[in-house]
C-alpha cells in the first residue's frame, strides 16, 4: 500500500516541540514510542561549559552576574554558577545561544570568539540533536594579570 506524502513525513519526522512554558523541548525518536525532554537549563549548561573549555576565556557573565557568582561561591554547597553569562532560546528544532564573556588579556578576541562558537555549536548539537542557529558573543571585559586577588609572580627566587 502506498503512503501519502503526509504519512511519509510523519513516519520519518523527528519532532522537537517547545512546551507551553518555553523552558524545554520534547523529542520523539523515529518509530519509538515515548518522548525525551530536554530542558533549556540543560542546553544552557552545555553551552556554558563548552565556552569555558576554550583557551583565552577567563569566565562568563557580566559585572552583576560575576559579583553574584562570587558571593554564591562563598556559600558552602552552592558550587560554581555554571549558567552565569549564558542565555538560550530553545525552539522546536533549533536553539540560539547568547554569551557574556570575560577574556584573558593578550588573547586574540576574534580567534577566541570563533573557537567558542565552534565548540558551543558542536557540543550542543552533538548532545541534544538541536540545530544551533546562532551563538552571539558579547566580550564585556578583559582580565588583566594580577586582577581579582591573584598574586603576581615573585620577581626573585
Amino acid at each position: 500500500m502506498a503512503q501519502t506524502s503526509s504519512e511519509k513525513s510523519s513516519a520519518t519526522d523527528t519532532s522537537v516541540r517547545t512546551k507551553a512554558s518555553g523552558s524545554s523541548s520534547t523529542r520523539s525518536d523515529e518509530g519509538t514510542p515515548g518522548t525525551i525532554t530536554i530542558a533549556s537549563a540543560v542546553v544552557q549548561k552545555i553551552a556554558g561549559i563548552s565556552a569555558r573549555e576554550v583557551a583565552g576565556v577567563h569566565e562568563l557573565g557580566g559585572e552583576a552576574a560575576r559579583t553574584f557568582g562570587a558571593v554564591r561561591e562563598r556559600i558552602p554547597g552552592s558550587g560554581r554558577a555554571v549558567m552565569a553569562g549564558v542565555a538560550v532560546e530553545v525552539g522546536e528544532k533549533q536553539a540560539a545561544v547568547d554569551l557574556d564573556v570575560v577574556m584573558e588579556y593578550g588573547a586574540r578576541i576574534v580567534d577566541v570568539a570563533r573557537a567558542i562558537r565552534r565548540n558551543v555549536i558542536s557540543n550542543v548539537e552533538r548532545m541534544t540533536g538541536l540545530e544551533v542557529i546562532e551563538v552571539n558573543i558579547d566580550v564585556n571585559d578583559i582580565r588583566l594579570p594580577g586582577e581579582e586577588g591573584e598574586e603576581p609572580a615573585p620577581r626573585v627566587e
